[in-house]
C-alpha cells in the first residue's frame, strides 16, 4: 500500500459526470453569489477601519490590492482544478490527484478544521451584532444567555459565570435545517443575503463619493499623507505598515475556496466554477478598495480604531441616523451568509472523503428526498452549535486562518506538480503564467502563516497528529484505492 498513491484524473472526471446523488441546480450567478456570501462578512464593517488606524492609514487601499493579489493567485489555481476535476472535495480532491492519498488526507483533515471552526466563530460575531441591534429597539437579552460559559485568557481557560450564547446556537441550527432541506433553497437564501449586504455597501460608497465630492478639501486633508511615515516600529505605517495591514485583512478574503466544494451541484462546473471563484474575488476586492477609500476620506484614519468604524465615519459625515440601522442589518446579512456557506462546505468535504473510503460510509449518505448530505450536515451543525454556545473562540480565528492558508499552499503546489506530471490532461480553464502564479500564491500564503503565533502552529500540529492516528488506524485500510489494488 503506497502512502502516495494518486487517484487518476480520468476516474475523478468519471465520478464527476456520474450521478452522485447530489442535485445539480447551481448556476454561475449562484456560484459567484456563494463566493461573495462567504467572503463579505463583518470584516469589511470592522477590520478595514481598524487596520487603517493601526497599520496603513489611507494606504489600507493598497493593502487590499496586495491581499487581493495573493488570493487571486490561489484562486486561479483553484479555478483550474475546479474546472478540470469538478468534485465536491475541493483541495482534498485536488491533492489526491496530484500529491497522493497521504497528502489528500492531511489536507482533508485540515479543511475539516477550517470549516468546522469558522462557522461558530462567525456565529458568535452574529450574536454580538444581533444583541446590539435588538437593543436599539428596547429589547435586552439576559447576559447569561448571550455569552459562553468559558473564556481563554493569557493561555488559561477560565469560567465567565454565564450559561450559553443562545443566539449563536440558534443561527447555526436554523441554517443547518435550511441546508438539509436543499441546496436550491440555501442558495436562494444566500442570494437574498448577498443582495442585501452588497446593496448597503454600494449605498455607503455612493453616499461617501457624494460627500467627498461636496467636500474635496476635507477628503484631501484626510488622505494626506496617503502613506503615513513609519514610526520606527515595523508595521506601524509606511510600507511595512501596508504589508502588515495586508496580512491582517487577508483574512477578510477567506471563504472563496468554499465555492469549489459545491462543484458537484453546479449545472456546468467546467465553465462556471472558474467564473464563480475568480468573479467573486474580483467583486469583493473592488468593494473592499472602494469602502477603504471612502472611509478614510470621510474620517481621519486615526479615528477609525473602534468597533464600528463604518457607522462612526458615516456619523462624522452627517449621514442620516437610519443608515446606522441599515449597516447593522447588512452586517447581520453578511454574517448569516458566511455561516451558511461554511456550514455547506464542511459536509461536502466529508462526502468526498467517505466516497473514497477514508471515512465511514455513513458520511456519504444523501437524503432520498432533498438530495443533500444530510447526516454530515446535521453532524456539522450540532458540533458547530456546541462550539458557538459553550466554547471560548479567541483562538479559533487563528486556527481557521492557518488551516485555510495551508490549504491554499497545497493547492498552489499541486497545480505546478500536475502541469509537470500530466501536461496532456484536458483543462477547460488554465491558470496563467505557471509556475509563476502558483509560486507567488504559495509564497504569499506561507508568509501569512509565518506571521501567526507559535501557539497556533502547535495546535495545528496536535490537530494533524489526531488526523494521522485516524488515517493509520482506519482510513488507510479502508481506502477504495488500496482495496482495489489488492484485488
Amino acid at each position: 500500500m503506497s502512502l502516495f498513491q494518486t487517484k487518476s484524473i480520468e476516474l475523478l472526471q468519471k465520478e464527476a459526470a456520474s450521478d452522485a446523488g447530489l442535485r445539480r441546480t447551481l448556476s454561475k450567478m449562484n456560484l459567484v453569489s456563494l463566493g461573495i456570501g462567504a467572503i463579505i462578512g463583518a470584516g469589511i464593517f470592522v477590520l478595514t477601519g481598524q487596520a487603517a488606524a493601526q497599520y496603513a492609514g489611507p494606504a489600507i487601499a493598497i493593502s487590499f490590492v496586495i491581499s487581493g493579489l495573493g488570493c487571486l493567485f490561489a484562486g486561479l489555481c483553484y479555478a483550474e482544478f475546479a474546472a478540470m476535476i469538478p468534485i465536491a472535495g475541493s483541495a482534498y480532491t485536488y491533492s489526491y490527484a496530484t500529491l497522493g492519498e497521504f497528502f489528500a488526507w492531511i489536507i482533508g483533515w485540515d479543511l475539516i478544521l477550517e470549516y468546522l471552526f469558522v462557522s461558530p466563530t462567525v456565529a458568535v460575531g452574529w450574536s454580538g451584532h444581533f444583541v446590539a441591534f435588538i437593543k436599539e429597539f428596547g429589547i435586552t437579552l439576559p447576559l447569561h444567555l448571550t455569552q459562553a460559559p468559558f473564556d481563554y485568557v493569557n493561555g488559561s481557560l477560565i469560567s465567565t459565570g454565564h450559561f450559553i450564547n443562545l443566539p449563536a446556537v440558534a443561527i447555526v441550527l436554523v441554517l443547518t435545517v435550511l441546508l438539509v432541506i436543499g441546496i436550491r433553497e440555501s442558495a436562494t437564501f444566500n442570494n437574498f443575503m448577498v443582495v442585501t449586504k452588497v446593496s448597503v455597501l454600494l449605498a455607503i460608497i455612493a453616499f461617501g463619493v457624494w460627500y467627498l465630492l461636496s467636500n474635496p478639501g476635507l477628503a484631501l486633508a484626510n488622505w494626506t499623507p496617503f502613506i503615513p511615515e513609519n514610526t520606527g516600529v515595523y508595521g506601524e505605517y509606511g510600507w511595512s505598515g501596508i504589508f502588515k495591514g495586508a496580512a491582517v485583512i487577508f483574512f477578510a478574503y477567506i471563504g472563496f475556496d468554499a465555492v469549489s466544494t459545491a462543484a458537484q451541484e453546479a449545472k456546468n462546473p467546467q465553465k462556471d466554477m472558474p467564473i464563480g471563484i475568480v468573479g467573486s474575488l474580483l467583486v469583493c476586492t473592488a468593494l473592499f478598495i472602494c469602502i477603504s477609500l471612502v472611509l478614510t476620506g470621510m474620517a481621519k484614519y486615526t479615528d477609525l480604531n473602534n468597533a464600528a468604524p463604518v457607522v462612526n465615519a458615516l456619523q462624522a459625515a452627517g449621514a442620516p441616523p437610519m443608515l446606522r440601522y441599515v449597516v447593522e442589518v447588512a452586517a447581520l446579512a453578511g454574517l448569516s451568509s458566511v455561516i451558511l456557506v461554511m456550514l455547506m462546505g464542511q459536509p461536502r468535504i466529508f462526502f468526498s472523503m467517505a466516497n473514497d473510503g477514508l471515512l465511514p460510509p455513513v458520511f456519504a449518505k444523501v437524503h432520498p428526498r432533498f438530495k443533500t448530505p444530510y447526516v454530515t450536515t446535521i453532524l456539522t451543525g450540532i458540533v458547530s452549535a456546541i462550539f458557538a454556545g459553550f466554547m471560548p473562540l479567541a483562538i479559533l480565528g487563528e486556527m481557521v486562518s492557518i488551516g485555510t492558508l495551508f490549504a491554499f499552499v497545497i493547492v498552489c503546489i499541486s497545480i505546478a506538480v500536475l502541469r509537470k506530471t500530466r501536461p496532456e490532461a484536458h483543462r477547460p480553464f488554465r491558470t496563467p503564467f505557471v509556475p509563476l502564479v502558483p509560486i507567488l500564491g504559495a509564497g504569499i500564503c506561507l508568509v501569512q502563516m509565518y506571521a501567526l503565533p507559535g501557539d497556533t502552529w502547535l495546535r495545528l500540529v496536535i490537530w494533524l497528529a489526531i488526523g494521522l492516528a485516524i488515517y493509520f488506524g482506519y482510513s488507510r485500510h479502508h481506502s477504495k484505492l488500496t482495496l482495489a489494488a489488492k484485488r
